[in-house]
């Protein structure tokens, strides 16, 4: 279930300032070791009064046992420079947090 456009807006907005439009949405298919880790699509955003970032990326993914879904905005800042990066450094992170 994907979630619409103004909400990743609002949450690009909320999380990072500036004001975000919506440029393109990409499909997006990340695997590790040939076993898919993420599927879906980025919405790309161009952010208007960033200090650092001309672009935003953002997306949801269902929060496990919940109803609920987790919103994602990652910034276009070295060393992200595409939807796919904005990806792999959303599941590096989790796993991160996860290994405490």
């Amino acid at each position: 279930m994907e979630v619409a456009a103004s909400e990743l807006k609002q949450a690009v907005e909320g999380t990072h300032g500036g004001t975000a439009k919506l440029i393109e949405t990409v499909p997006v298919s990340e695997s590790y070791q040939g076993k898919p880790v993420w599927e879906g699509v980025v919405h790309v955003f161009e952010l208007a009064g960033h200090p650092t970032a001309t672009k935003c990326y953002a997306w949801s993914s269902p929060v496990e046992g919940s109803p609920k879904r987790r919103f994602y905005a990652v910034l276009h800042t070295p060393p992200i420079a595409s939807p796919q990066d904005a990806i792999r450094a959303a599941i590096v992170q989790e796993y991160r947090l996860k290994q405490g």
